[in-house]
């Protein structure tokens, strides 16, 4: 029976499973172990609307509080630069898994040539906007948006909400662990205390300190699929000309890729590449052309795409970059935290705190499709990407390993954008759908056989409905003139108490 629960780290991973587990299961003792010497990662966050879901609608956070205290931005999806088209948007709704009345055909065959304003958002990242405005002038906040957060904020804000829920924080470096039947019996600290738990949550980073370490669970590496493995960070104090964009911006670079965080106040910028291609120095040379804003010392984080292939091990379930990791394309990091955190409250409040070797089975069968899932989307965008001529672009179209979406890339290849491909998306249900599929196909213009010749009528239909967008996203409010209203004290946010 699971009375007493040790999470080790007090990172963005640690801080959610803590207020997770406390908040669902009032009755459990949670105690992060926090290593006073390890400091914040200060890099911006960019989540998926998972995240705020799983703030606001599971865990009961207060929406003006969060605001309040963690300053974020809205992000509505992710513009690519990238492919032939030049660019194109992925918003976080439906644009291609979606048939607009009145058309014979889903809407992804009529995005041959021109794909903008096919919804809302996507017109609203376009325009430069970040919501519509209700009558009385204020942004209409949906739900298909997501964040962008400084790091540190985000630390110190689920902080706050831990000690309040009554998660217990001590400070200490971890030592050594000690085995035991279960699993780990307890952890060792520095100063000499032993601390015992009938769970242990490791959420240590990339360390991986009990599952990784402790355990010796093997490691399933990406590498065949991911080619990067390091990545250049920088950024710059926003300066008063420069618009807070509501989206992250993905653009392609000679040996990788590049992303854009817009916070209120600075912009974030980092340059995800591969290291076997290019080396740091040249990799920080390339990132400073692009951006002549960023300081002259480089930060260079490395990292490795991959997951421990049980994530819940005896009795250690390992949450967050502990886990496994896969480079940050789609901002899977806190998608994935929030997901296991989840499921494994849920599996816990089901199993009566006894967990049996099924559940834990089960739990990592779930992982395990989800990790290679995600390997496989962000596979995609590599390979479909017909634009850049350079050594690492060509070897990402040559050897990019994607056999296990063989099935897919065969049905669209004949068929087209139907909605029929989502029967052949290997595994189980996923947070990015047949969307997410669809939207990396159609904005690379990857070709397919069975061209769509619509009519008139179905044209009109077509174009009326992208012009409705566009012409509501015109008339839109942006992102600083939405923080005014938010931050105003009689502002409330539906679905605060």
């Amino acid at each position: 029976m699971i009375e007493k629960v040790i999470v080790l780290g007090s990172g963005s991973a640690g801080l959610l499973a803590a207020l997770t587990l406390k908040r669902k299961i009032p009755k459990l003792e949670v105690e992060i172990v926090r290593d006073p010497d390890l400091g914040v990662i200060g890099v911006g966050e960019g989540t998926t609307p998972f995240f705020p879901h799983h703030l606001f609608d599971y865990l009961g956070i207060k929406r003006k509080r969060f605001y309040q205290m963690a300053e974020p931005t809205w992000k509505l999806g992710i513009r690519f630069l990238w492919g032939t088209r030049g660019a194109f948007d992925y918003s976080f709704s439906q644009q291609l898994d979606k048939q607009f009345a009145g058309l014979k055909m889903p809407n992804g065959f009529f995005c041959d040539d021109e794909f903008t304003d096919v919804d809302q958002p996507a017109a609203l990242m376009r325009a430069g906007k970040a919501f519509t405005r209700l009558a009385n002038q204020a942004p209409d906040i949906q739900g298909w948006h997501a964040f962008h957060i400084e790091n540190h904020k985000l630390v110190e804000t689920l902080e706050t909400e831990a000690r309040e829920s009554r998660v217990k924080i001590t400070d200490g470096k971890m030592a050594g662990a000690e085995r035991g039947e279960a699993g780990i019996a307890a952890i060792h600290l520095a100063d000499g205390r032993r601390l015992e738990a009938d769970l242990f949550v490791d959420s240590s980073g990339f360390a991986s300190e009990l599952l990784g370490k402790a355990l010796e669970e093997p490691f399933e590496d990406f590498g065949k699929t991911l080619f990067c493995d390091r990545a250049v960070v920088g950024g710059w104090q926003r300066g008063d000309q420069e618009s807070i964009m509501a989206y992250t911006t993905a653009e392609t670079m000679d040996s990788g890729w590049c992303w854009k965080i817009e916070h209120e106040h600075f912009i974030n910028r980092g340059y995800v590449y591969c290291s076997d291609m290019i080396s740091d120095e040249q990799a920080f040379e390339e990132f400073r052309r692009k951006n002549p804003k960023v300081p002259d010392a480089p930060r260079i984080v490395r990292f490795r795409s991959g997951f421990y292939r049980r994530s819940w091990v005896g009795n250690v379930v390992a949450i967050g970059n502990s886990a496994g990791f896969v480079e940050p394309l789609e901002a899977t990091a806190l998608m994935m935290v929030c997901g296991a955190c989840r499921t494994l409250v849920d599996m816990l409040q089901q199993a009566l705190l006894d967990p049996t070797p099924s559940c834990r089975d089960l739990f990592n069968e779930i992982k395990l499709k989800e990790w290679r899932m995600i390997r496989d989307f962000l596979g995609l965008h590599y390979q479909l990407n017909n634009a850049d001529d350079t050594p690492f672009w060509r070897r990402c179209r040559e050897e990019t390993d994607l056999s296990e979406l063989q099935g897919l890339l065969e049905y669209y290849t004949e068929n087209g954008p139907s909605g029929f491909c989502r029967n052949r998306i290997p595994g189980t249900t996923n947070d990015f759908g047949l969307e997410g599929f669809l939207v990396m196909l159609v904005g690379n213009q990857t070709p397919y056989r069975k061209r769509y010749q619509a009519p008139a009528q179905e044209l009109r239909v077509w174009n009326e409905r992208r012009s409705l967008h566009a012409n509501l996203a015109r008339k839109g409010i942006d992102v600083k003139e939405a923080l005014a209203f938010v931050r105003h004290p009689g502002w409330q946010w539906h679905g605060d108490s």
